[in-house]
């Protein structure tokens, strides 16, 4: 089946399974296992690689969270290797009028308050003191990446005569 001729029915089942999601606080589900879920829900399966159709699907999502004025569902979606949402997020922002977000870190906290909203919104067992949190996946791999340290900066004694910084060699150009 092409994905073009399933996509409808891809989408009602993952609604479906998105909100399912969203009924447990903190949970979350990988690209690859919506894509495998809508697939066996609806039994109309593909050989074209999901990454060739995911994003439209999520897109309609989208679509039909934001003319429900309901919390972005997409936001529940999130990479396996990293747990981190993908680019197709800045639809939500585009769709809500937003412009879209560079920064990774700073996604991933939008996508988080997202995702609260999204447990509170489809009833999941949310603390009243909840905040939003980046996935443990992603959490995970920020404390592995050894975060950059900050180079040391050399920097040349000044001359006595000009008073200006000089080169590492110790010569001040200036008056030699």
């Amino acid at each position: 089946m092409t994905p073009k001729v399933a996509q409808p029915y891809w989408a009602k089942h993952a609604y479906e399974v998105l909100v399912e999601t969203a009924g447990r606080y903190n949970a979350v589900i990988t690209y690859s296992e919506l894509a495998e879920e809508v697939q066996r829900r609806s039994k109309l399966y593909t050989r074209s690689a999901m990454r060739n159709w995911i994003g439209g699907l999520l897109a309609d999502i989208v679509k039909v969270n934001h003319v429900r004025s309901e919390p972005p569902l997409t936001s529940l979606v999130v990479h396996k290797d990293d747990g981190q949402v993908g680019a197709g997020y800045d639809e939500v922002l585009r769709v809500s009028g937003q412009p879209p977000i560079h920064d990774q870190l700073e996604r991933e906290t939008h996508a988080a308050a997202s995702r609260l909203e999204c447990y509170r919104h489809w009833g999941a067992d949310v603390p009243g003191d909840a905040r939003p949190t980046l996935t443990p996946r992603m959490r995970e791999s920020r404390e592995r990446s050894p975060r950059a340290a900050t180079p040391e900066v050399r920097r040349g004694s000044i001359c006595p005569t000009c008073f200006m910084e000089m080169p590492l060699s110790g010569v001040c150009i200036n008056c030699e």
